[in-house]
């Protein structure tokens, strides 16, 4: 498959960069709230989380919104596949089999995933959600970035960076003939025939593991 990503910085003003902030903080959260399910429950496939968690979460955070709250269930079983079913992970579940498994510990700096129904994109401005209403941003693209956003088919958006390192967007497209939804639930790097054997996954700095001894 065909894969594009296209990454671009956001102008915000002070102010702006607040609200991503608080928005960054409550996505986090919300991950921190999921993970203790996840491991209790064994359970990071999308649609089985989403039913078990995403009635609890709203009530728990309101003000998160009902697709962030989605979009947090999904940030949530993207890093626990990489932790609990990369073939290589330490973690993996099948290693762990009568015991605990580790828990996921987001930090304040995880990227936020966006959708079409948080974030639209016209004549090169972007309307992103945020807990106190949407902003809006320019977007500097050059005509082939925006010539791939208007033809290939879009993945995902990321929002990534915090107050010391400036917010950016991220497109990850693939070709318009490349129909096949993504496998929510395949681990997160997957090892082919010629990729080098690695001893672990490499997780991202956002993203922490502790490790639990106790028997289930």
């Amino acid at each position: 498959m065909t894969w594009l990503r296209i990454s671009t910085p956001l102008a915000a003003e002070p102010e702006q960069t607040q609200r991503l902030r608080a928005l960054q903080q409550a996505f986090a959260q919300a991950c921190n709230w999921l993970a203790p399910l996840v491991r209790g429950h064994r359970c990071w496939n999308r649609v089985a989380l989403h039913h078990l968690a995403y009635r609890p979460l709203r009530q728990a955070m309101p003000a998160l919104g009902a697709q962030m709250a989605c979009n947090a269930i999904y940030s949530v079983c993207r890093a626990a596949r990489l932790v609990y079913q990369h073939p290589h992970s330490p973690f993996h579940h099948s290693r762990l089999q009568g015991q605990t498994l580790p828990l996921l510990r987001f930090a304040d700096t995880c990227p936020v995933y966006f959708d079409r129904h948080t974030l639209s994109l016209r004549n090169g401005v972007a309307s992103l959600y945020t807990l106190d209403g949407r902003i809006r941003f320019q977007l500097v693209l050059a005509p082939q970035a925006l010539d791939a956003l208007a033809t290939m088919r879009l993945r995902e958006i990321v929002l990534s960076g915090h107050d010391q390192h400036a917010y950016q967007l991220t497109f990850v497209l693939s070709a318009p003939n490349e129909g096949a939804p993504l496998d929510h639930d395949a681990p997160e790097f997957v090892v082919t025939a010629g990729d080098p054997v690695a001893a672990a996954p490499t997780l991202p700095p956002y993203l922490q593991v502790e490790p639990s001894h106790a028997s289930t």
